[in-house]
């Protein structure tokens, strides 16, 4: 029997896989990638891009952990605390994906190698920013040759980044509709008019739409390609990636929360000063930030030095945490675009590429602040399964806000309701969660009915 997983997601690439080891991930090299891997580490486009933080650093180990005839070398990479998906990020998430892709590219043309593919599920995000992390995509450049990737490039990056910004629509639902990038024939219908006006538009995306539906001649003559041309078309491309924007002034569900009515009477800095006395002895290594909103919570949780997953459905408010990490740190949160009453499910082949986001996201730490009222006043789950999700992400400790019934907020949420999941109150609330949980400590907010509660994991919990 093999003491070895090799990863479900690792097999499309006949130059290697990933497998899983002794708690670390490793990536092995197969022989028919030797010369490219040869190539890579010797031309300096490895030390370039490592040193510049553009792709992941990893260790060469000649040995054969897996006992393949394929093996050529073990590469052992730096290990990533959480694997996010293109789905789950904001627009400037996949634009700065886009343009590390482009940048990658020129690098690896001026060492004389090119990127085989431009999928994003060959990029993460790592300390705030993100980074490539597949070594096996590189090959050596032929000149002659126009960009095989940039098809994909188009749909995978390009197409949903142009649709965000003329429709001012989120990416998330439409990338995870098309999980092998968004076709050229959708995009063009769904692109409005005045996107024709577009230079860029027209070239790459009309213009390969027309040329795509065209059948071609089996003696079809090929285009002459050089350098010099691929060069341009990846300066356009960055030019144009560069120039796309998402309306960041657009009211969102929840992106003035803090600055309404809820703030009166101080609630803010009252609820924070409970919150950072319910985590002063703790020292999580991983944390969980439910309907984390611009982050404010999810900031005093990174003081901690946890790896924070900052999620919320609200693309605007994730996309505005993203910016601020970016520019101001702190780089231990990934905030990510998640609704929690329908998160990222498993998908791909056998539905095992792609792990789902509750399979993912167990943590330390879940903190879950003003949310479970939306959940079964709004989103209809019954209090029980909203607890037994939180028992299951839950690894330790859970940090949870209770909003009674006859709170202003509990109350526009039923306000057009004749019915809605009971029981709803809080000693309904404190009994379903002490199924899984120690209730160490409680305190009602000052001004307000509602209750944050401190809970570690007991030992009936069985999540």
């Amino acid at each position: 029997m093999a003491d070895y997983l090799q990863h479900p997601a690792s097999f499309r690439d006949p130059s290697g896989f990933i497998f899983y080891k002794n708690g670390n991930y490793y990536r092995q090299v197969n022989h028919v990638y030797a010369a490219d891997y040869e190539l890579l580490m010797s031309s300096g486009l490895y030390t370039n891009l490592v040193e510049k933080k553009k792709l992941i650093p990893h260790q060469a180990i000649d040995e054969n952990f897996t006992k393949s005839p394929d093996w050529y070398k073990t590469l052992l990479p730096q290990q990533i605390s959480f694997i996010s998906y293109p789905f789950e990020w904001s627009f400037n998430q996949l634009k700065d994906a886009a343009q590390l892709s482009l940048a990658i590219m020129k690098t690896a043309m001026a060492h004389g190698m090119i990127l085989k593919d431009a999928s994003p599920f060959n990029v993460q995000f790592y300390e705030g920013r993100p980074v490539f992390i597949d070594s096996l995509s590189f090959e050596k450049y032929d000149a002659s040759k126009p960009w095989v990737a940039y098809r994909q490039f188009c749909e995978f990056f390009l197409f949903p980044l142009l649709l965000g910004h003329y429709l001012k629509i989120d990416l998330q639902q439409l990338l995870a509709a098309y999980p092998d990038g968004v076709p050229v024939m959708i995009t063009a219908k769904l692109l409005p008019a005045k996107s024709r006006f577009s230079l860029s538009v027209w070239l790459h995306v009309f213009l390969q739409n027309t040329i795509g539906t065209k059948k071609q001649p089996g003696n079809a003559k090929q285009v002459s390609f050089n350098k010099e041309k691929l060069a341009r078309l990846i300066d356009h491309l960055d030019d144009t990636i560069k120039s796309l924007r998402i309306q960041s002034s657009i009211r969102s569900t929840w992106n003035n929360y803090y600055d309404e009515t809820i703030l009166k009477n101080n609630y803010l800095e009252e609820k924070e000063k409970i919150f950072r006395e319910f985590i002063l002895d703790m020292n999580p290594h991983s944390a969980l930030d439910i309907g984390c909103n611009d982050g404010y919570f999810s900031r005093i949780i990174a003081e901690k030095g946890a790896h924070v997953v900052a999620v919320d459905f609200d693309s605007q408010c994730i996309n505005k945490l993203y910016l601020s990490v970016k520019n101001n740190a702190p780089s231990n949160i990934l905030p990510l675009c998640i609704d929690i009453s329908n998160p990222s499910p498993a998908s791909g082949f056998r539905n095992e590429e792609r792990a789902s986001f509750v399979e993912r996201a167990p943590s330390d730490l879940v903190v879950a602040l003003a949310i479970v009222h939306h959940l079964v006043l709004n989103r209809n789950i019954p209090l029980p399964g909203v607890v037994a999700q939180l028992a299951y992400l839950a690894k330790k400790y859970l940090i949870i806000e209770f909003v009674p019934l006859n709170d202003e907020k509990s109350q526009q949420l039923i306000a057009n309701k004749k019915n809605y999941h009971t029981p709803y109150d809080a000693a309904s609330f404190e009994n379903y969660f002490s199924s899984y949980f120690e209730i160490e400590k409680k305190q009602t907010i000052p001004g307000t009915e509602r209750i944050l509660y401190r809970m570690k994991k007991g030992i009936r919990s069985g999540a």
